[in-house]
């Protein structure tokens, strides 16, 4: 264990009070460990010895050359101070600078005659070469060879530079990681001595050395590749021993059973199931008849009839005697989902209920807002048994809703929740109930593996017959004012058809939202007056119904209203009482009115990539084609519009979560329920690295399969501990 302990080493023993507190503060840097993984950004090359009359402008230079003269300016009313040094090297003459406090240590230094060594990047003032604050090593010009020994490893060197802070630059962290760079040998290694050596990687002591201090590109690329590596293969080592635990608990068989309600409903359908969905069902039935939990991710494109899958499943719960619950992240999503699997369900949805079917169960509806008589009788519902199904938001998960004998749990849109809200509900089963995660957000395999590496995952990437293409347009609000009177000549076309259309905006533009944002945006207005606040709803509504779409019956739907309101408003939209509703991303996901078949997106560059597509994906779900108008005052070479632009030019929302996630972070890929991974992953980008983690995965499944417990792994139980600290644990307990 003495070998971990130099790793855990406060800095402030080796750093001193006032660093350490800098970088734990700014940088979360809090150990001799933390600040050995804080890798270099990039490197700078000091660049080979370049003569003075070579120069080249705008680059980094290095250059031997004497000190011919040196003298001190005063500017500024004599409040500010520069030093102008001009060097000679027999070729040619350059100009120094330097300013501020930057001019006491070489206006001591640089003295007329004195030899030493420069670099810094050349640039051209009062049509001279210069260079500004260079930094420079002085030579002893009385040792021949030492200072051509000195020449060379000074103009040679690759110069790290880290990811640094105000209070604390990248030089000042250098010198910081060269005071810890000897407990790099105390390294322990992940990596089991045969994976290691048969994959030819540098041992991970000199890939800490290499990686802080290189002496070659090589040097870096080496280090580079086995960090990675070991990123990688932690997680994935982590991953599989949770999808190997899991493997272990008990959980109900729940099969299938012949003439159940699952079959009725089959029987009623008006329509015949896509291949992805048959598909899809097949794995995840195959999933609930083992005697282990089931844990899967259905990731489907938006529309792909995710919901009919995930019903069936619940069908076949309830068919064995078991419950299901879906929990959804919005109120709106849960009366959505309630009001459509009632629907389709029919009579089969009120088992017990005068007119309901002998084979039905009771659906149930929960949220945090009915009435007390309502919330009563469903609880009573859930606890006798007597409602098979029930669909709800976090007010599933508090501690006074009890079932009678939970079978399934489907989470819809995965990743409004954290992982704590998805455990409370599934510890209300007698055993741990089958889980299934449903996502509309599209997740490339490298995310779907990190992120989700404990579930397996199924995709829906059909859609079911008799869906429309939907055309999408950025329209140009600020250059082209007569595009967006366009826009709402074609609402009004779609109006006139017979369809319905939504109009969305970032903002409510309430009271309550305007006090709390006043300040910001006073302060915002002061600071660039050009800069307005995002669209709101309500303005938004108030100028359509008085302008453009005057005579049209338009009403708004936000967070912020009471819940009944909401309900009322979506059901008269739904059965086509309203012709275009103004809503904030209250309708992101779920929200299933065919005959709506045009949408235009206000201030559309606020939004992120996925955003668009998931609010796209609520048009074009009938026999009509839909469209997306994306309005937006965004300047045509900006990256927003770029944005835009590939939101418009494809449907596919894979690739459009590619260029997504291209656009951010990596820390926003990972999600904020992932704070351990994010916190553990520095070198690894999970959207470049395919490679890295799929082969990861594989070495990690074959060593856990062999050795659950890693005994006689110690040194990658050891990481996997300072990996999976309190925090991180809560990250991979998602299963």
């Amino acid at each position: 264990m003495d070998r971990v302990s130099s790793f855990d080493e406060p800095l402030k023993k080796l750093l001193g009070g006032a660093t350490a507190k800098v970088m734990a503060e700014h940088l979360d840097l809090h150990t001799v460990g933390d600040l050995l993984h804080h890798y270099p950004r990039r490197y700078e090359e000091r660049g080979k010895l370049t003569a003075l009359a070579d120069l080249p402008l705008d680059e980094h230079v290095t250059v031997v050359a004497q000190v011919a003269d040196a003298r001190i300016l005063m500017f500024n009313n004599g409040r500010g101070k520069r030093l102008e040094v001009t060097l000679t090297d027999g070729s040619g003459r350059l100009q120094l600078v330097f300013f501020g406090h930057g001019v006491h240590k070489p206006h001591k230094e640089l003295l007329p005659g004195r030899q030493a060594m420069f670099a810094g990047k050349v640039s051209v003032f009062n049509r001279k070469m210069q260079l500004a604050h260079p930094t420079y090593q002085l030579l002893d010009a009385s040792d021949a060879d030492e200072a051509t020994e000195a020449v060379d490893a000074f103009a040679g060197r690759l110069l790290p530079i880290y990811p640094a802070c105000k209070q604390l630059d990248s030089w000042r962290i250098a010198k910081a990681v060269d005071a810890v760079l000897p407990s790099a040998q105390d390294a322990v290694d992940p990596l089991p001595a045969a994976l290691r050596e048969g994959r030819g990687f540098t041992p991970l002591p000199e890939a800490l050395l290499k990686v802080h201090r290189p002496q070659t590109k090589a040097d870096i690329e080496d280090a580079k590749a086995r960090l990675k590596w070991d990123e990688a293969f932690v997680l994935q080592v982590a991953l599989a021993r949770r999808r190997y635990a899991d493997t272990q608990l008990p959980a109900a068989a729940r099969r299938p059973v012949a003439d159940g309600l699952l079959d009725a409903f089959d029987a009623k359908l008006p329509f015949t199931l896509t291949e992805g969905q048959e598909k899809v069902s097949k794995e995840i039935f195959d999933d609930l008849a083992t005697e282990h939990p089931m844990h899967r991710l259905l990731q489907g494109e938006v529309g792909s009839g995710k919901t009919m899958v995930a019903l069936r499943a619940m069908l076949a719960v309830v068919d064995a005697g078991g419950q299901a619950a879906m929990l959804a992240p919005t109120e709106v999503l849960a009366q959505q989902h309630h009001r459509s699997i009632t629907e389709m369900m029919g009579e089969l949805a009120e088992g017990g209920m005068l007119g309901g079917s002998d084979r039905g169960t009771k659906v149930v509806l929960l949220t945090g807002s009915m009435g007390t008589a309502a919330r009563r009788q469903a609880l009573l519902d859930l606890v006798t048994g007597d409602a098979g199904i029930v669909i709800g938001t976090h007010a599933l998960i508090e501690d006074k809703v009890q079932f009678h004998d939970l079978g399934l749990v489907v989470v819809d849109e995965q990743h409004r929740f954290g992982v704590e809200q998805r455990d409370a509900l599934r510890s209300k089963g007698k055993q741990p109930p089958h889980l299934l995660v449903m996502t509309a957000t599209p997740i490339p395999r490298t995310v779907a593996m990190t992120v989700f590496g404990d579930l397996e995952t199924s995709v829906l990437d059909q859609l079911p017959a008799g869906r429309s293409p939907i055309a999408s347009h950025v329209v140009p609000a600020k250059d082209k004012p007569h595009f967006l009177a366009r826009a709402w000549e074609r609402v009004r076309e779609e109006v006139e058809n017979g369809h319905q259309a939504y109009v969305v905006c970032p903002r409510i533009g309430d009271d309550a939202e305007e006090e709390k944002k006043g300040k910001a945006k006073k302060k915002a207005t002061e600071e660039d007056p050009d800069k307005r606040p995002p669209l709101a709803v309500l303005e938004i509504a108030d100028e359509l119904r008085r302008g453009a779409l005057a005579g049209l019956s338009v009403e708004v739907l936000h967070g912020r209203m009471h819940p009944d309101e909401k309900d009322d408003v979506m059901r008269r939209f739904a059965a086509g009482d309203v012709d275009v509703l103004v809503a904030t991303t209250v309708i992101e996901v779920g929200v299933n009115v065919p005959n709506a078949t045009a949408m235009v997106i206000m201030d559309a560059d606020r939004f992120g990539v996925s955003q668009l597509h998931q609010l796209r994906g609520r048009v074009g779900r009938g026999s009509a084609p839909g469209l997306c108008l994306l309005v937006s005052e965004a300047h045509e070479a900006s990256p927003a519009r770029a944005r835009l632009s590939a939101v418009a030019a494809t449907l596919d929302g894979f690739e459009l979560s590619r260029i997504d996630l291209e656009q951010r972070r990596e820390g926003d890929v990972l999600g904020q329920a992932q704070s351990g991974v994010r916190s553990s992953l520095r070198m690894l980008t999970v959207i470049d690295d395919e490679e890295v983690i799929a082969a990861a995965r594989e070495e990690a499944v074959a060593i856990v399969a062999a050795d659950p417990e890693l005994e006689h792994l110690p040194e990658l139980r050891t990481v996997l501990a300072a990996l999976l600290d309190k925090d991180r644990e809560e990250y991979l307990d998602k299963g």
